[in-house]
């Protein structure tokens, strides 16, 4: 049965806390999922305007317990972007904060719950839902793009059993939200959660904002997420001198984590007796595909770890042969019953079936050690050629950024472009390049930009990099 059909089991204990303190059970949460539940079609699209709060958690399992399928947009979408996916979807309810109301045109009220309100749309053109189509995700943060992920029932339960079950959650974890819901890796943690009966406090407030740690401490959160941009600001806020009797578990995904910055935090985590997970997922696999156990962490630091339960991986060559040998790269493709169906980019496309079959081309180059565990170490299309010689800009930024460098690598053959911050000397930026990587000054640039384009989710928008002007060096 799929877990948000099960979790009534859970009665009296906590299922949300908000972030004035309000704690509500699985039995109230239900209650109020139910009730926003009874005022749409079943098998009908609803935008779920979502935050980290109650009304967006409570609309989402109440959509799914109704059989109707949410798409979940990031509250901070822009408001021609969200026009436009409007248009492309015709979904016919929207679910959204009040104070958002008049950014959708045409619509009648019909329910309200809190801060929010589910508005009837007036799109009357009529297309299919797949029977097994459970829920649409976007790959690219709060950008607006109309490409998103097909997911289905299966997709969600199997992830959410697999990570409930290899990270060990119980009834007693309670969990924090750093990332949004409408992320994937956030929404894992979500769904991870309220399978096992678990709590989860929610805010929209960064790990630089004392509240954040204040509601950590004041709820005795034992867990938190974050990507490697948020490993980054904890090291700035100096974690390993914070005192969180509470916390038991730490888990990084979203990004590859820098091995230097990956075994610092394995060691700090060790000296204090939280555990470590290192994972690696990607929104076309519902969440995650890998993690490393916390008892590898510092002597596998820099590993993605081995495939999640259910899931298995293997490497394979350019010609679509399968690599056997270890210490040997090539792409990474990963199998299991958490791939998804495939991708849409308007409504007619949501009828359709699963196209990946349970397996999916991550893209990725990777290799695989004596011991059976993986490492990434690029992307297939992050890769340049520089005179003839092949650069991994993955690897590029990694040098950089364990110099010390903030940076995003980019660029075209014989042509790499690497931008920095105001704060960085682009003539020494130039100097260590040519100094440690041997690259001909002639065959990439430094540019110097107020801050490095990211996403809600702190991964590097390379596509936003063009637009910003700065110094050429």
């Amino acid at each position: 049965m799929d877990f948000f059909n099960c979790i009534d089991m859970y009665g009296e204990a906590v299922a949300v806390i908000a972030e004035d303190s309000e704690q509500i059970s699985y039995k109230e949460f239900l209650l109020i999922a139910d009730e926003i539940k009874k005022h749409l079609y079943e098998r009908s699209l609803v935008f779920c305007i979502c935050g980290n709060n109650i009304e967006s958690i409570a609309g989402y399992i109440g959509f799914l317990r109704g059989s109707v399928v949410p798409l979940l947009v990031n509250m901070h979408t822009n408001k021609e972007a969200l026009k436009n996916l409007l248009r492309l979807y015709l979904p016919r309810y929207v679910w959204l904060p009040k104070s958002m109301n008049e950014d959708i045109s045409d619509c009648e009220p019909v329910y309200y719950y809190g801060n929010y309100v589910l508005l009837k749309t007036s799109f009357t053109s009529s297309y299919s839902l797949h029977d097994d189509l459970a829920l649409l995700l976007t790959t690219s943060g709060s950008t607006g793009s109309p490409k998103f992920v097909r997911q289905s029932y299966k997709n969600i339960m199997s992830n959410a059993n697999s990570i409930s079950e290899y990270l060990k959650i119980n009834d007693k974890d309670r969990y924090i939200t750093t990332m949004p819901m409408s992320y994937t890796y956030g929404l894992s943690i979500i769904n991870s959660s309220l399978l096992k009966g678990a709590s989860i406090c929610l805010t929209n407030k960064t790990l630089m904002e004392k509240e954040f740690w204040r509601l950590l401490k004041e709820h005795n959160v034992t867990s938190f997420g974050g990507v490697p941009y948020i490993y980054e600001m904890l090291k700035r806020l100096r974690f390993s001198r914070m005192d969180l009797p509470s916390l038991r578990t730490l888990t990084q995904a979203g990004g590859r984590l820098d091995k230097e910055l990956s075994l610092e935090f394995a060691t700090i985590c060790r000296d204090k007796g939280i555990r470590f997970f290192v994972m690696y997922g990607q929104t076309e696999a519902t969440a995650r595909m890998s993690y490393l156990p916390p008892e590898y962490a510092i002597l596998k630091a820099g590993s993605i770890g081995i495939a999640i339960p259910g899931g298995k991986f293997r490497l394979q060559d350019e010609n679509g042969n399968t690599i056997n040998e270890s210490e040997t790269i090539g792409e990474l493709v990963y199998e299991g019953d958490n791939v998804t169906m495939g991708y849409s980019n308007d409504c007619k496309d949501l009828c359709k079936g699963d196209e990946n079959r349970g397996i999916l081309k991550t893209g990725d180059i990777a290799k695989r050690d004596n011991d059976g565990f993986y490492y990434i170490v690029g992307r297939k299309k992050r890769f340049l050629k520089i005179f003839g010689n092949r650069v991994n800009l993955d690897e590029v930024e990694s040098m950089l950024k364990t110099a010390g460098y903030e940076c995003a690598c980019d660029g075209t053959d014989d042509g790499m472009k690497i931008f920095i911050t105001l704060k960085d000397s682009p003539k020494e930026v130039k100097h260590y390049i040519i100094e440690n990587t041997g690259i001909n000054q002639v065959g990439f640039s430094v540019i110097c930009v107020p801050k490095i384009p990211r996403n809600n989710s702190g991964k590097v928008l390379y596509s936003a990099l063009q637009c910003y002007g700065g110094s050429l060096v």
